[in-house]
C-alpha cells in the first residue's frame, strides 16, 4: 500500500464532487419527486408505491458486496473505481429517464414496468456509486484532507438537490406545458445528460494516488462482506447511515405532501424545496471550516441536537406559521448537511481501522456495505412515508382530512426526531479520533504485509 498523505488540489475535490452532483441528480429525484410521481402522476396507491421502493431497494442491496469485491479486485490503466465512472456514466443517465416515462398500461402493466425501470436504475446507481464511493478513499490518506474532500464533495451534490428542487418542477411545466405525464420524462432528458456529463468530468479530474496491491487469495464476495462486522467502527457509522437516511427517506417523500396539503400552499412547494436546499448547501460549505476548529465526533453530535430541535418544532408551528415553517426547515437541513460529510469521511476512516484490525484492506467492500446501509434507511424511509399515507387514508389531489394531516407531520417531523436520537446514542460509540486514525495509519505503513 503507498501510504501517500497527497494533497488535494481544488481542481480533484471539484471533480469528485461532480460525481455526487450525478448521483443526486437522481437520489434527490427519487427521495423527493418519485413517491408523489408514482401516485398523483402515474396512478399507483400509495401503499403500492411504497412496496416497490421498498422491494426494489432490498433486491439491489444484494448486488452491493457483489459489486464491492468486484471493484476491489479491478486493475486497469484508470486504476480500480475509476473505470466504472467511465463507462457507466452514460446508461445511468439512459435508465434514469426511463424511470420517468408513463406507459399508457393497466394496472399491472404500470407496477411490472415501474418495477423493472426502477429496478434498473437502482442497479446502475450501485455499479457506479460503489467504485466512485471507493474512490474517495484513495485519493488521499490525510484525514484533513478527506473531511475536506467530503465536504467539496457533499457542497456539490446539495447543488444537485438545488437544481432538482428549484428546476425540476418549472422543467416539468415548460416540457408538459400543463401535463405531468408528458413533461416529466422529457425534464429527466435534460437532467439525466446533466447527471451523466458530471460523472463524465469526476473521471476527468480525478486520479487514484493509492495503488492497492491486488490480494493474495481470493474470498467469497459474501464472506468479505460478512468480515465488515468484525470492524465495530463500521458498524457504528453503518447503523448511523441507515438511521439518517430512513430519516431522509421519509421526509423527503412527504415534503411535497406537508406543503401542499398540511400548509395548504402547493405553489409554494418550489419555493420550500428551494430553500431547504439552500441551507444543505451551506451546511456542506461550513463543514470543511468547522471541522478546522471542531473536533470531528462534538461537531457531529451538535448538528445532531440542532436536527431533533428543529423538527419538533414542527409539533407547535400552527400551519399557517409559513416563514416560521420555512426557517426552521431552513435549519434543519443546516443542520444536517453538516452531518452527512463528516459521516462520509468517517466511512474512510473505518477502512484503515478495519484493514488493521482484519489484516485485509476492502476499501469498496467497505463502501458497498455503507451503501447498503444508506439504501436499506433510503428503502425503509421511503416505504415508511408511502404506508402512513396509505395507513391516515391519504387520496390525491384532494382536501385532506385531520387524521390525514396528522399522518403527513408523522412522516414529515415525528419519524426523523425518533431517528435523530437513535444516531446520538451511536455516536456516542465512535472512538476514531484524528489522532487515532494517525496513528492506525503509521502502524498499516510499518506492516508491510497488509495489502
Amino acid at each position: 500500500m503507498n501510504n501517500t498523505k497527497h494533497t488535494l488540489t481544488i481542481k480533484e475535490k471539484i471533480g469528485y464532487g461532480l460525481g455526487d452532483t450525478a448521483s443526486n441528480i437522481v437520489f434527490q429525484m427519487v427521495a423527493n419527486f418519485m413517491l408523489i410521481f408514482y401516485t398523483d402522476v402515474y396512478g399507483l396507491s400509495a401503499a403500492a408505491a411504497g412496496t416497490l421502493l421498498l422491494a426494489v431497494r432490498l433486491f439491489d442491496g444484494i448486488t452491493d458486496p457483489i459489486m464491492g469485491s468486484i471493484a476491489d479486485r479491478t486493475r486497469s490503466r484508470w486504476g480500480s473505481y475509476r473505470p466504472y465512472i467511465l463507462f457507466l456514466a452514460v446508461p445511468y443517465g439512459v435508465f434514469a429517464c426511463l424511470a420517468f416515462i408513463t406507459p399508457d398500461f393497466d394496472s399491472t402493466g404500470k407496477l411490472i414496468y415501474a418495477y423493472f425501470t426502477y429496478g434498473l436504475l437502482m442497479t446502475c446507481y450501485t455499479a457506479i456509486n460503489i467504485p466512485y464511493g471507493a474512490l474517495g478513499a484513495v485519493m488521499t490518506n490525510d484525514p484533513k484532507e478527506r473531511a475536506s474532500l467530503q465536504s467539496y464533495r457533499f457542497a456539490l451534490a446539495m447543488a444537485a438537490l438545488l437544481v432538482i428542487v428549484w428546476a425540476l418542477p418549472k422543467l416539468v411545466a415548460f416540457f408538459g406545458d400543463g401535463d405531468d405525464v408528458v413533461g416529466y420524462p422529457l425534464a429527466m432528458v435534460f437532467l439525466g445528460g446533466l447527471a451523466a456529463a458530471c460523472f463524465l468530468l469526476c473521471f476527468k479530474m480525478t486520479k487514484e494516488t493509492k495503488q492497492v496491491k491486488p490480494a493474495q487469495t481470493k474470498k467469497n464476495a459474501f464472506l468479505e462482506f460478512l468480515s465488515l462486522f468484525k470492524n465495530d467502527q463500521w458498524v457504528v457509522i453503518a447503523v448511523i447511515s441507515l438511521a439518517t437516511l430512513i430519516l431522509i427517506g421519509v421526509r423527503a417523500s412527504v415534503a411535497p405532501h406537508y406543503i401542499k396539503y398540511y400548509v395548504g400552499e402547493a405553489s409554494l412547494t418550489s419555493n420550500f424545496l428551494t430553500l431547504s436546499a439552500i441551507g444543505s448547501v451551506l451546511g456542506a460549505v461550513s463543514t470543511n471550516f468547522l471541522t478546522k476548529f471542531i473536533e470531528k465526533k462534538t461537531l457531529f453530535i451538535a448538528a445532531l441536537v440542532v436536527v431533533i430541535i428543529s423538527h419538533s418544532m414542527f409539533y407547535v408551528l400552527e400551519s399557517d406559521a409559513i416563514v416560521t415553517i420555512f426557517i426552521v426547515y431552513f435549519i434543519a437541513n443546516f443542520a444536517h448537511m453538516i452531518i452527512t460529510p463528516i459521516m462520509f469521511s468517517m466511512v474512510a476512516d473505518t477502512v484503515d481501522y478495519g484493514t488493521l484490525k482484519i489484516g485485509r484492506r476492502l476499501t469498496a467492500v467497505t463502501f458497498s456495505g455503507h451503501l447498503l446501509a444508506i439504501k436499506l434507511g433510503f428503502a425503509i424511509g421511503g416505504a415508511i412515508a408511502g404506508w402512513i399515507l396509505s395507513g391516515y387514508a391519504y387520496v390525491p389531489n384532494q382536501e385532506q382530512s385531520e387524521h390525514t394531516l396528522s399522518g403527513i407531520l408523522l412522516a414529515f417531523a415525528g419519524i426523523p426526531v425518533i431517528c435523530t436520537v437513535a444516531c446520538l446514542i451511536f455516536i456516542t460509540r465512535y472512538k476514531l479520533t484524528e489522532p487515532e486514525v494517525k496513528r492506525i495509519q503509521t502502524q498499516l505503513a510499518d506492516n508491510k504485509t497488509i495489502n
